[in-house]
């Protein structure tokens, strides 16, 4: 990675984030973005997409990889456009561009992703393939980011990718409809999520690895788990068929740190809340893709029934 030239386009600075840091810090709540930016964040996800108690990632890859050639055959011919939103370090998306290269296809590959070192592997992961990447450092829930991707006339034939489960760390219909503006009429959306909402899913995050990669940046700051507790709760949503799985550190002891050599204090009995992860029934998660602005055309489902591939178009 060191010797490549990568092309990464910046909409959102690390000065930024550092200053939303704090900001989030001081309202008690960690949204999504901050999970992939500490070096301890990194590596505690690369060590939670391995084959484990965590299945998410390893459900959403499979279901890419076993899929692919039916969803690149969904496209129109000619060149095409991959844009994978929260891209992460790209795995996942390699299994498609893969196959569209090796169909003979002009392919340009646009990762977008607030982490910075994410984003690198995934830019470098394509350079070594040889294919055509502009990275773009953003925030998918900034109105001016999202407005930026918008296709010109010129912009080829899209594949718009949000895979992981990606959606369930947003309102997801909400996110769906910011979306839509960036797939015309010829392009396609390619979204997926976990299905059920049971014990064996609660399960699936109180693992140790998960709960490495929730603590990851408490501990960047200075907050070790014998300073509180990290809970994992259902929390209700207001659309039948959404589940969410909320959780928040609970400080057990009274603590003064310095964070970006500013005073952040933290009372015994105070929480910070952090981001959560959506779950459907099969027939919400459609509903919601239909709310959004687009139409199913084609569906894939994991061997263990627990997570839910769609290929969309935008409706008219």
């Amino acid at each position: 990675m060191h010797d490549q030239a990568l092309q990464i386009e910046v909409r959102l600075t690390e000065a930024a984030i550092a200053e939303d840091f704090l900001a989030a810090l001081a309202n008690r709540y960690l949204p999504e973005r901050f999970f992939y930016w500490f070096p301890l964040s990194v590596r505690a996800w690369l060590s939670l997409c391995q084959d484990g108690p965590y299945r998410n990632y390893v459900r959403s890859n499979a279901l890419v990889r076993a899929n692919v050639s039916q969803v690149a055959g969904a496209l129109p011919q000619g060149p095409v456009e991959v844009v994978s939103l929260g891209s992460g370090q790209g795995t996942k998306d390699f299994h498609l561009l893969t196959e569209l290269a090796a169909g003979g296809r002009a392919v340009a590959y646009v990762p977008v992703d607030a982490g910075q070192t994410l984003l690198e592997m995934a830019c470098a992961g394509a350079t070594a393939r040889g294919l055509i990447c502009r990275g773009i450092k953003a925030d998918l829930t900034n109105p001016a980011h999202l407005s930026g991707l918008v296709p010109g006339p010129e912009t080829p034939c899209r594949l718009v990718l949000l895979l992981g489960n990606t959606l369930g760390g947003f309102d997801p219909l909400d996110m769906l409809r910011r979306l839509r503006p960036l797939v015309r009429g010829r392009d396609l959306l390619l979204v997926d999520g976990e299905l059920q909402n049971d014990s064996d899913t609660r399960a699936g995050y109180e693992n140790p690895l998960n709960r490495a990669f929730a603590f990851a940046p408490l501990r960047s700051i200075g907050i070790s788990e014998s300073d509180g507790a990290l809970v994992f709760e259902p929390r209700t949503d207001v659309r039948a068929g959404v589940h969410r799985l909320g959780k928040y550190f609970r400080a057990d002891v009274d603590l003064a740190l310095r964070v970006g050599g500013e005073p952040f204090n933290l009372r015994a009995g105070e929480r910070i809340e952090m981001n959560h992860s959506g779950k459907y029934e099969r027939g919400a998660l459609l509903k919601l893709i239909a709310d959004g602005g687009f139409e199913p055309r084609a569906e894939f489902l994991s061997e263990d029934r627990r997570f839910l591939m769609v290929l969309a178009r935008p409706r008219p």
